[in-house]
């Protein structure tokens, strides 16, 4: 008899884990079991549902009428119902099925697992003893008990294998759904669309133009609209749809994403001209007409939508055009001679065409009738990078009357949308000009009184004679008087607007004249050619006129260079000025020089910011004036260190060429299997260094006259050779590394990584040059120069903070010349932080502009040479219009 309600009875009554393991595996016989109950009558079900899935991916739903596809939905739904109804019957498994079903796909025999449960017949002593052996033995096939997987089969329900025609069908909508005509599971559920009739006569040639700013190309899309996914383009997109073939007119619409319908006019230039005829002909010529006639349809995207045309769809999802954002890169300050300096920075999805600053006086008088506009401040933007760039721009406007007045400065940048952004609003006091003369002082006042409000003339004209009430006593000169007396007279007859700015502007020279002579003159010309050239520059103006420019620039910058000198002629020379505060001639032609190979090169963006340079220089100039807040004279032993510092990268410079330059000669002779070019080797005498571990010289001038280098006629052992005598000019850079390491040390400095880590790079070099590898060295001196580009970059660091402590302030908050964001007085990059560490002013250096200009050279030549190839003619050409 079976009791399965009792536990723990027989071998699970003294073995509790053979108890435990029982449970767990009927729990999973039952699970088993069932899900055996439950597939069969879940065919029905999925059936159903792939029917119904079949049929809307088919696009059956969508091809019907309303109340067909109301009815097939009833339909669907009613089936599914049915197919729920043999569920009812479904129930737990008990435990004895369990049992059963564990001993009988165990294959165990004996019922181990029912005997557990079960009692004896016969209620005696032998025969209880017998049956508790038999259980024990019984249990110890227990342990290895498996309830598999079910098995529903069902294949005795579905005989004749109909549930295959559902899977088959399910396969093959879904792949359908993903064509043009496929349908969707919400077809059911909401009204057929409306039927478009395709013309097949019709031809629609439609392409996507974004605007040239962005740098994408045309997106085409295909002739039968199979794009799937709506097309990303970016706002402002020019769309084109060209229709040739039908008998009609078609029709183009572009469906908003609110389900807005906006028709896309025809072209003007493309509509179909008709002559003058009788009425019966041009009646019959009009169709004809418009069936010849191809017809363009255009239109600026700038919303999501879909393009609909003779039964074809595109979706597109537009890419909006974000506004640009500019921000204050630190607080507008002014420079030596007045002029206003700002930092910023602008960022743009696509950039920035244009930035300025917004200059508005703080107190307005709205009935006043002011002489000039607002002031104008143009924003240097690098035309390169300029989704993300920052720049300085200097401009002198020490000229407009609202100079010593509290402003609003706002910055302004505008994308080539047009769309503009705007910074938050900075107010100062708009640098004027510093006059030391009071009387020049005086006329400026004048000019700003009269400028800022024509109506207060009288006023002007009273601060004029009061100038001259004593002039015996104020007024030393006779000539500054007979000027004060023509420039009243001029206020008292000035009356229209134009004889108004003259007056202004000749109380303006007036005053210029009597505080720098003819200086002033010359400084306002240079402004104007630097300006000019500016220009010039942005709109990429042809190579002859910036030649012409930089030819008046360099004239404009000789006058004021002299009037300068002749200034300082009579100036007492300050105790404290030292060379780093000198502004020398040939710096300047240094720098003009450089201007003009890069905008020859090509190179405009780099043109333009060392010209901007060059502008904050000339007007961070002293003009021989004496200026408060200077401190004493540098260290001279830390500015030795720093020399010797720029000697040794200049010399790991040209090494790291020469080795170079050895290498690739060594490659080409290696690749062409030339062994023996001649038995003279003249790089080798060359290179052995004479009696003062320099190299010998005497051959170079012979080879210069031959017009071709000493190692062109070495062959490879040769060349390797001279690679491994390059290993003693390494060492010995490596050693005045360690020496100045030492020399800073002894100073209180502590050198930088960058240094230790250049002189690493540095013996490695030598140790593969004296194995004669080129490649791995030059790799070597390249990191080495670059660390000691960081050493020098920390050593200045720490110069500048040792020297913070030691600079005062000018006059009204102005920071001294010792500290000037690490430029010296002109605004130049201090020496210790000049180009010759490549970090503060990004330009090509000497070596880069020379292989730009190798390069479009060589093309210009194979250009002239008639390549017969036309793809690689246009290819060179727009190679050369590059700029």
């Amino acid at each position: 008899m079976t009791s399965p309600s009792r536990q723990k009875k027989g071998a699970f009554a003294f073995r509790p884990s053979l108890a435990r393991l029982v449970t767990t595996k009927r729990l999973l016989a039952r699970i088993v079991l069932f899900f055996e109950q439950l597939l069969p009558p879940l065919m029905p079900v999925l059936s159903v549902i792939a029917f119904y899935l079949s049929a809307s991916w088919f696009g059956l739903f969508r091809s019907v009428p309303d109340w067909l596809r109301i009815l097939l939905l009833i339909a669907f739904a009613a089936a599914f119902l049915v197919s729920l109804l043999p569920f009812r019957t479904l129930r737990w498994p008990r435990i004895a099925e369990a049992d059963r079903m564990l001993e009988e796909r165990n294959g165990l025999p004996h019922q181990p697992v029912t005997v557990q449960e079960d009692e004896p017949a016969f209620d005696t002593p032998f025969g209880r003893a017998l049956w508790r052996e038999h259980q024990t033995r019984m249990a110890e096939k227990i342990a290895a008990l498996d309830a598999g997987l079910p098995r529903p089969d069902i294949a005795v329900h579905d005989r004749f294998a109909l549930r295959a025609i559902p899977a088959l069908l399910l396969v093959t909508a879904f792949g359908y759904s993903l064509s043009i005509n496929g349908g969707s599971i919400r077809d059911a559920l909401q009204a057929a669309p409306e039927q478009v009739v395709s013309d097949p006569a019709v031809r629609i040639d439609a392409w996507v133009t974004p605007p040239s700013y962005t740098g994408r190309a045309p997106v085409y899309l295909t002739a039968d609209g199979s794009e799937q996914a709506p097309i990303g383009i970016p706002q402002f997109s020019s769309l084109t749809v060209r229709v040739s073939g039908g008998k009609t007119a078609e029709k183009v619409v572009y469906r908003k994403a609110n389900g807005e319908a906006q028709d896309i006019a025809v072209q003007a230039d493309t509509k179909p001209q008709q002559t003058a005829a009788s009425g019966s002909e041009q009646q019959t010529a009009a169709p004809a007409s418009q069936a010849l006639v191809a017809q363009t349809h255009m239109m600026k995207l700038q919303e999501n939508g879909a393009l609909e045309v003779n039964g074809r769809r595109w979706s597109f999802d537009v890419l909006p055009d974000k506004a640009p954002e500019i921000a204050f890169n630190g607080l507008p300050k002014p420079s030596v001679n007045g002029a206003l300096e700002i930092g910023f920075t602008v960022k743009d999805d696509y950039g920035v065409q244009e930035a300025h600053a917004e200059i508005v006086p703080v107190e307005t008088d709205p009935t006043a009738t002011p002489l000039y506009p607002l002031p104008e401040y143009r924003l240097d933007v690098p035309r390169r990078n300029a989704r993300d760039a920052k720049g300085v721009t200097s401009r002198n406007l020490t000229e407009h009357p609202l100079a010593g007045k509290r402003v609003r400065i706002t910055l302004v940048a505008k994308d080539a949308a047009g769309q503009t952004g705007r910074s938050p609003p900075h107010e100062m006091v708009l640098p004027s000009r510093p006059f030391n003369e009071p009387l020049a002082a005086a006329v400026a006042e004048e000019r700003q009184v009269f400028a800022l409000d024509t109506r207060k003339m009288p006023q002007a004209i009273a601060l004029n004679e009061a100038l001259t009430i004593r002039p015996e006593e104020t007024i030393p000169k006779l000539t500054n008087y007979l000027l004060l007396e023509s420039a009243l007279t001029r206020m008292k007859l000035a009356k229209g607007e134009d004889a108004l700015k003259d007056t202004a502007q000749y109380l303006w020279e007036i005053a210029l004249g009597m505080e720098d002579g003819d200086l002033s003159l010359a400084e306002r010309k240079l402004r104007e050619a630097q300006q000019k050239l500016a220009d010039a520059l942005d709109r990429n103006a042809p190579d002859a006129e910036i030649k012409k420019l930089m030819d008046e620039l360099r004239k404009a910058m000789q006058d004021y260079m002299t009037e300068l000198a002749e200034r300082m002629q009579n100036a007492p020379m300050q105790p404290n000025q030292n060379a780093q505060n000198i502004l020398r001639q040939q710096d300047l032609e240094r720098m003009m020089d450089q201007i003009e190979n890069l905008a020859r090169s090509g190179n405009r963006d780099a043109a333009q910011q060392m010209l901007s340079e060059l502008q904050r220089m000339m007007n961070n100039l002293q003009a021989g004036r004496p200026q408060r807040g200077q401190q004493g004279q540098e260290n001279s032993e830390a500015r030795k260190q720093i020399d010797k510092l720029g000697e040794i990268l200049r010399d790991q410079q040209k090494l790291m060429e020469q080795t170079f330059r050895l290498d690739q000669q060594l490659r080409d002779r290696m690749q062409r299997g030339e062994t023996d070019m001649g038995e003279n080797d003249p790089l080798l005498d060359e290179m052995n260094p004479g009696e003062n571990g320099e190299p010998q010289d005497q051959q170079q001038g012979q080879q210069g006259k031959e017009g071709q280098q000493p190692s062109d006629q070495m062959t490879a052992e040769q060349l390797r050779e001279a690679l491994k005598q390059l290993r003693a000019q390494q060492d010995a850079l490596g050693k005045q590394l360690g020496e100045l390491q030492k020399s800073l040390g002894e100073m209180g400095m502590k050198p930088g990584p960058g240094f230790g880590q250049a002189k690493r790079e540095m013996e490695g070099a030598g140790r593969e040059l004296g194995q004669g590898r080129g490649q791995p060295a030059v790799e070597g001196q390249g990191r080495a120069l670059e660390a000691l580009r960081q050493g020098a970059r920390d050593m200045m660091n720490q110069m500048m903070q040792a020297q913070q402590g030691q600079q005062g302030q000018g006059p009204n908050g102005q920071v001294g010349q010792g500290d000037q964001n690490g430029r010296d007085p002109l605004g130049r990059p201090r020496r210790t932080q000049g180009p010759e560490f490549g970090d503060n002013v990004k330009v090509p250096d000497e070596i880069d502009v020379q292989r730009a200009r190798e390069i479009l050279d060589a093309i210009r030549e194979k250009l002239g040479n008639n390549p017969p190839q036309e793809m690689e003619r246009r290819y060179l050409e727009r190679l050369l219009d590059i700029q």
